[in-house]
């Protein structure tokens, strides 16, 4: 051990504005009547998402890597608006963006969809110091600016064009289009969104909802005018959800929640079948959620935010250990 590895990642200077963006964030909320609420870490259930890998801690369950399905559970109860600030755990993500362990805000709002949502986050980054409007572009919108293609209508062929796909590419991936979006998305068009102001990016392919609800409709575009008025065929349905980009940081994910039990048990057994084709650990779906579901979660938005992320860029800051007390590498 090297003497210097006790030593705190972040500066006193960096401690102090820490704990002064929580107590910004409690302010907002408590003004705006939304409960803070404390959950499980540890759970007996995980995240089946095939983005995200949990950490098991045997034979006790499974470390969170995010508090909404507990949070799902309180909203069926009647919670009324609530948030949550508390530590998720991600195993296979470090780096410069990203710790093991991290700060998460997350909310939710009964009767809301993403729109009005997405205006709250708006307000939160102007309350914490940060810029005090954000640009919005659909994701078909960021496509065309950034990559020059429609990601809706390109082929399979197109998208794997251009872009670097990395090694023990397996056939299930090879031929799945939302890996190549994701890399598109990763590589090319997030790094380049909230240059100048943050961005919040919404109206995603219907394939990517995750948790998010579906809409059969087609919206337009600014960029286009929308392909009903044109006379086009419908475009494909799409996701309500949304994303925060700053400085080509994605900072929130947010979505207008489903509420239907029996399409989201379908959607994790999907994913359970995805994860197993593959070979990846195949964890246990929250049941509990499906029940909370199934005795009638209101119609809801909700929001995950990363707060180190959040702190690194109102600093200024290299890398996300410098917000920390202590990063995965000095805990």
């Amino acid at each position: 051990m090297t003497p210097e590895v006790w030593r705190p990642s972040a500066t006193p200077e960096t401690l102090r504005a820490r704990a002064d963006l929580f107590a910004r964030i409690r302010s907002f909320f408590a003004e705006r009547g939304v409960m803070e609420v404390d959950t499980p870490m540890l759970s007996q259930h995980a995240t089946v998402d095939r983005h995200i890998e949990s950490f098991e801690v045997k034979p006790a369950g499974w470390l969170h890597t995010s508090p909404e399905f507990a949070m799902k559970r309180l909203l069926a109860s009647g919670s009324g608006p609530i948030y949550q600030l508390c530590h998720v755990f991600r195993a296979e993500e470090s780096g410069r963006w990203h710790n093991p362990e991290f700060l998460m805000l997350e909310w939710y709002r009964p009767g809301w969809d993403h729109h009005p949502l997405m205006d709250e986050v708006e307000s939160l980054l102007a309350a914490v110091g940060g810029p005090a409007s954000c640009e919005r572009l659909s994701y078909r919108e960021a496509f065309l600016r950034e990559a020059g293609f429609d990601p809706f209508a390109a082929p399979l062929s197109r998208l794997q064009q251009g872009i670097q796909a990395p090694e023990g590419f397996s056939a299930d991936e090879k031929s799945d289009r939302d890996v190549w979006l994701d890399l598109w998305m990763s590589q090319c068009v997030g790094p380049k969104l909230g240059q100048t102001a943050p961005c919040l990016l919404y109206d995603f392919p219907a394939s990517q909802a995750a948790l998010a609800k579906i809409r059969h409709d087609d919206p337009p575009t600014a960029m286009d005018g929308g392909s009903a008025a044109r006379g086009r065929m419908p475009e494909p349905p799409v996701a309500e959800r949304f994303e925060l980009f700053w400085k080509g940081i994605e900072l929130a994910n947010g979505f207008h929640e489903l509420t239907d039990a029996a399409e989201q048990e379908n959607r994790f057994k999907n994913e359970l079948a995805w994860r197993k084709r593959l070979a990846r650990k195949t964890p246990p779906y929250d049941t509990r959620l499906i029940a909370g579901l199934q005795s009638g979660l209101p119609a809801c938005a909700g929001v995950a935010l990363g707060v180190d992320r959040l702190l690194m860029l109102l600093l200024g800051l290299p890398a996300l250990a410098r917000t920390m007390a202590f990063d995965s590498s000095r805990a």
